[in-house]
């Protein structure tokens, strides 16, 4: 979908109260942030054949009318890495973030992802907009990406009615994936790089944080003003876990 001029003019003058409050780099490389412990998972890749990125709940929101976000990204296979808020002893782990990198240069600012129909005008600093998460997972897909999964799903329900995707295909993926990779994972399973039956490309499915929720988005830019990463942010850890002030 192209943006309207009129939208496009209101996002150019907001673009400031889109950054991320969050210097989202300490989640990616500093082993502890507001005194929690934070360990990385690597997660496998992500297929990107088109450039035009999602962020979705792969279980409520997989449809094929989804629109990707307004800016796109490199084309290719690429890493996707967990920040994991590490357990306790109070509670289990917890994926603060997930991070796509797409080139070898690091973010100097991260501003939020927006697929060019968000209402602007009122927009105000400390507001984002998000993706929606139903069933407490999220995944990173292409637009390409998205019309197999979409071909995928129309095909198991009809192949197999009354039974669910989840229970029925997805939960003994996860099992197994906790099977072979227990680290910072709960028995059922907390991720999976799938890959999309019948093709070469990869979708990962990981927990979202504290479970159901809206959770922004944001692109990382180089220092050159060029899309390098992008970050969902399941949780501020300074907010959640810092001290108050």
């Amino acid at each position: 979908m192209i943006p309207s001029n009129e939208w496009l003019k209101t996002w150019n003058e907001k673009r400031a109260l889109l950054a991320c409050p969050n210097n989202l780099n300490d989640y990616f490389e500093e082993p502890d942030v507001a005194g929690k412990k934070i360990d990385r998972l690597e997660l496998g890749s992500v297929s990107i054949p088109t450039g035009g990125i999602l962020v979705r709940d792969p279980l409520v929101y997989i449809r094929k009318d989804a629109e990707p976000y307004l800016i796109k990204v490199p084309i290719g296979e690429f890493p996707v890495t967990a920040a994991v808020v590490v357990p306790d002893g109070e509670d289990c782990a917890r994926y603060a973030a997930v991070k796509v990198q797409f080139t070898a240069y690091d973010a100097i600012r991260f501003e939020e992802a927006l697929i060019g129909t968000e209402d602007l005008i009122d927009f105000n600093e400390g507001e984002f907009f998000g993706f929606n998460v139903d069933a407490g997972l999220a995944c990173v897909l292409d637009k390409e990406t998205l019309n197999h999964f979409c071909a995928f799903q129309e095909a198991f329900h009809k192949e197999h009615p009354g039974k669910n995707l989840y229970d029925d295909y997805f939960s003994a993926l996860f099992s197994a994936n906790y099977a072979e990779n227990p680290d910072y994972q709960r028995e059922e399973g907390d991720w999976i790089n799938w890959t999309i039956p019948g093709t070469d490309y990869h979708i990962p499915f990981f927990q979202s944080g504290f479970g159901d929720g809206t959770y922004p988005v944001y692109y990382g830019f180089d220092i050159e003003g060029n899309v390098c990463s992008l970050i969902i942010q399941f949780i501020d850890i300074e907010l959640a876990y810092g001290k108050e002030e």
